[in-house]
């Protein structure tokens, strides 16, 4: 029998029993479409966390600390100094960090202060809300976070051109006391921009603290030229007593984390694919039973097993395909309609929107094809019982 024959003789199951095989591609849409939507959330979550931590230049930066006692004892300028001259490093942002006040108006609050250079705002990759990034010279200029605002029950817009008076608090550690020492820049700041945060943080330029008491900076961050010789770069730190960290670590923890919870994901839509293929294998054994004496009548006629076979496992691959099909519509609507509710609350209590469900094109282009071959696989029995059936038994079956 030709290709075109047996597929015009698969294809009247869709005729002769619409709704019965409508119902067994709903069964495999509804397998496919839980993988879909559980494997996507996965992924959904994997690229959210990864886009608010990530950035080009965060991918080659180092995080660098004091180590241990007998390390230096300082992150001074004669530390940036001699990493300057490490080879491959193509600069060394270094960042105070310390709890403070800020007076705005008449209000006065509790924040963070990050102090450093202009080039630090860009390299963290910060998400401007209004306003803009503080440049060199622009040593009175500083950047709040959106968290800032809310405090002040402000839109991020009205915040810009407010003037701050801000208060530093330095520790000095002893042997016996920890005593709070306070310090206020001369000069009154001005906010000219807002990014995403949710802690109190204001962002200053480390210029504009002349007569700061500076012993030691928090950190230092060390930006190489390309992520191939981070390492190298990391090894050289270290060989001095300090300790180096980078973005790149908790990406590969996250991306570990995030594999082992899509395989759980995909594990419980497996659980549910499974039902929906026993749903089609028992579809196509009602076929066999159905069809016994037109298999009977085909065989008197001198069809091949071959060709029997090929019109049942035909069959079921199509209605694996259209099922596998359906399912990613499927999957993908639920997704977009659970992000759109999420987004909507998140909305309404100040949060900021995101995109929870995300889908590669090679993992839907598996996806379909897997749901074929399931369809297939749920045909090869019924089509290898077809093919042996006895002509004349299938003639005298009722």
């Amino acid at each position: 029998m030709r290709f075109f024959d047996i597929l015009k003789l698969s294809l009247r199951m869709f005729k002769a029993r619409t709704m019965r095989t409508l119902l067994t591609i709903l069964g495999m849409s509804v397998g496919i479409a839980a993988i879909i939507f559980l494997v996507s959330f996965g992924y959904g979550l994997q690229n959210t966390l990864l886009k608010k931590i990530t950035t080009s230049d965060a991918l080659v930066t180092l995080d660098v600390t004091l180590g241990d006692e007998n390390g230096p004892e300082a992150l001074d300028s004669a530390t940036i100094a001699e990493i300057k001259n490490i080879p491959n490093v193509a600069d060394v942002i270094p960042i105070l960090e310390l709890a403070g006040q800020g007076k705005f108006g008449d209000i006065t609050l509790d924040v963070n202060t990050v102090s450093s250079t202009a080039s630090l705002l860009k390299n963290e990759g910060l998400k401007i809300q209004e306003g803009k990034l503080f440049t060199k010279e622009e040593t009175t200029s500083i950047v709040i976070t959106t968290a800032v605002a809310q405090v002040f029950s402000k839109p991020a817009e009205e915040m810009i051109g407010t003037p701050v008076t801000l208060a530093l608090f330095q520790n000095e550690e002893s042997e016996q006391t920890s005593q709070g020492l306070s310090f206020t820049p001369e000069n009154t700041y001005t906010i000219v921009g807002v990014v995403s945060g949710e802690e109190n943080i204001v962002y200053l330029s480390l210029d504009s603290l002349t007569g700061f008491p500076l012993t030691s900076y928090t950190k230092l961050k060390v930006k190489c030229r390309s992520t191939d010789i981070l390492n190298l770069v990391r090894q050289e730190i270290e060989q001095r007593g300090f300790i180096a960290s980078s973005i790149s670590e908790t990406i590969d923890q996250a991306n570990k984390v995030f594999r082992a919870v899509q395989i759980v994901l995909m594990v419980f839509g497996m659980i549910a694919l499974v039902v929906s293929a026993i749903g089609m294998f028992n579809t196509m054994t009602i076929a066999l039973l159905e069809r016994t004496e037109e298999i009977g009548i085909m065989k008197a006629i001198g069809a091949s097993r071959m060709s029997i076979s090929m019109m049942f496992i035909m069959e079921s691959t199509l209605m694996g395909f259209l099922g596998a099909l359906g399912g990613v519509i499927l999957g993908y609507i639920e997704g977009q309609v659970l992000n759109a509710l999420i987004n909507l609350v998140a909305s309404r209590f100040g949060g900021e929107s995101v995109d929870l469900f995300f889908s590669p094109l090679w993992f839907i282009s598996t996806v379909i094809a897997f749901g074929a071959f399931v369809g297939f696989l749920t045909g090869v029995f019924p089509a290898r019982k077809a093919s042996h059936i006895d002509a004349l038994d299938a003639l005298r079956y009722k």
